[in-house]
């Protein structure tokens, strides 16, 4: 799927129901991330920024936003664990593991496929961050699409948990989004970081998700 560009209008606010999003609504998300926009929407862990995977211009206008820069690490937020074993390879040991904690708040860092562009890559060590968040409204938005959302935890510069209002972020950073899609309120603690690209799990960061080696 191809992104087209497009000159940003004002920030849209799109509310959905959290258990049952309304199709008309996320309709209206759908066609502003094919034109390129750069959205806030809900997780499991607070809210996320992000856009297509091809979007070039959106995973800088994401950067700036986190105010991190090319070295921090990007993630892929996928629909289901076979989206998820095409950016990734994925051997028999740890799809197994994937199988048992996913969808869940765990972020897993794995070897990334020849799917994903380089310049979304760990530099050193070709990796990639994926995400198969349980959020009913985020799950609705990806089953429009069949490739990932780029994505990176909705943190600010100089906070230390990510923003949790879709009608704050709005208000906050409505000036530098394209829409906000407004599930309710989400979660702040973090997901658990996982590193898996040999064939035992590594713990790197301890957040919701329980690690069991």
């Amino acid at each position: 799927m191809s992104v087209k560009t497009t000159v940003r209008k004002e920030c849209q606010y799109i509310s959905v129901h959290p258990d049952n999003p309304q199709p008309r609504l996320l309709q209206q998300v759908v066609e502003i991330l094919e034109k390129g926009g750069v959205i806030a929407y809900p997780t499991e862990s607070g809210y996320a920024l992000g856009c297509l995977l091809d979007n070039s211009d959106g995973v800088k206008r994401i950067r700036g936003i986190r105010g991190v820069d090319e070295n921090h690490n990007l993630t892929l937020m996928c629909r289901d664990l076979s989206n998820l074993s095409e950016y990734a390879k994925v051997g028999n040991t740890q799809f197994r593991y994937l199988k048992s904690h996913l969808p869940g708040p765990y972020t897993f860092i794995l070897p990334a496929s020849r799917e994903v562009p380089r310049r979304l890559q760990s530099p050193k060590k070709k990796t990639i961050g994926l995400r198969v968040t349980p959020n009913t409204v985020t799950n609705a938005l990806l089953s429009y699409f069949d490739k990932p959302l780029l994505s990176s935890t909705l943190i600010k510069p100089g906070d230390e948990h990510p923003m949790t209002d879709g009608w704050t972020i709005r208000e906050d950073l409505g000036h530098a989004l394209d829409a906000v899609l407004d599930g309710g309120f989400s979660g702040f603690e973090p997901t658990t970081i996982i590193e898996f690209t040999d064939d035992e799990p590594v713990l790197i960061r301890q957040g919701q998700g329980a690690f069991i080696e």
